[in-house]
């Protein structure tokens, strides 16, 4: 299986190659950007058009002059970006390790950096007008993970958002991102509940005994637990994280019945 990409170079990455059997994770982003350009500008920032042309023919060689020649303020890249007319750049090669996850963890993986291929999607995220992702991106970018998952044997459940290994931090790809719609094509994982028949079930109360289990349901899934320190607001973090992926049509912070009956369905698939 081939994949047509036009290359983009970010100076921005560790130089030593990762062991293909590493990669384990795919993490999807939202540029959280006002424009494209300045997008694209932030994760590969060149000085000029020669040293740009100098790092395509020579990737994976002599990688300080190659940095050199660059400007090197970012600090943030990825492998993949996807255009609003759906066309994929290759912003650093997958083998080696970009920086897009940060802070993060999934079960008891912690820096995903390190096991991930990181994918930007051209969005202005909450902060700058956020909307829906257009279907040429979509379409896009399910030949990508389709690319990526039987070229590296990525499950569908390791296909994460932002939001996901780093809920106190981070919102993207957010509540409009499609995950049902990837789910069916098994490029993401979802529940097998259909919304009109539990939505009855939201903003209905749980006890005590039911908060406790909808939290421990997160970390089964892969949520990190919440830290003891400001416990009360990462655990809003949390649940906005949780309805962000799972319950996109209602993002409050608050424990349900119907987000307990989603995780409890997430834990059985």
């Amino acid at each position: 299986m081939t994949l047509k990409t036009l290359p983009n170079y970010s100076p921005n990455f560790d130089k030593f190659k990762r062991p293909k059997k590493k990669i384990k994770f795919i993490i999807l982003h939202y540029t959280g950007m006002k424009t494209e350009s300045s997008a694209i500008k932030k994760l590969c920032s060149f000085n000029s058009k020669v040293s740009c042309n100098y790092f395509i023919k020579n990737r994976g060689k002599k990688l300080n002059i190659i940095k050199k020649l660059c400007n090197y303020n970012s600090k943030v890249s990825c492998h993949y970006f996807i255009k609003d007319n759906g066309k994929i750049l290759t912003i650093v090669p997958h083998l080696y390790e970009a920086w897009h996850a940060g802070l993060s963890k999934w079960k008891k993986i912690k820096l995903l950096n390190k096991y991930s291929i990181g994918i930007e999607i051209n969005n202005p995220g909450h902060e700058h007008g956020y909307k829906s992702f257009s279907s040429k991106q979509i379409k896009s970018l399910k030949k990508l993970l389709k690319y990526l998952m039987k070229n590296f044997n990525i499950s569908y459940k390791n296909v994460l958002g932002h939001s996901d290994i780093a809920p106190n931090r981070k919102k993207d790809p957010g509540e409009k991102f499609p995950w049902n719609e990837l789910a069916k094509e098994k490029l993401a994982f979802w529940h097998k509940l259909n919304i009109n028949k539990i939505k009855f079930l939201r903003n209905l109360k749980v006890n005590s005994k039911e908060e406790k289990l909808f939290l421990l349901n997160l970390v089964k899934i892969g949520y990190s637990k919440i830290k003891k320190n400001d416990y009360r607001k990462n655990q809003i973090y949390l649940i906005k994280a949780f309805q962000r992926r799972f319950r996109q049509e209602l993002i409050n912070g608050k424990i349900d019945k119907e987000c307990l009956l989603i995780s409890k369905n997430l834990i059985k698939s």
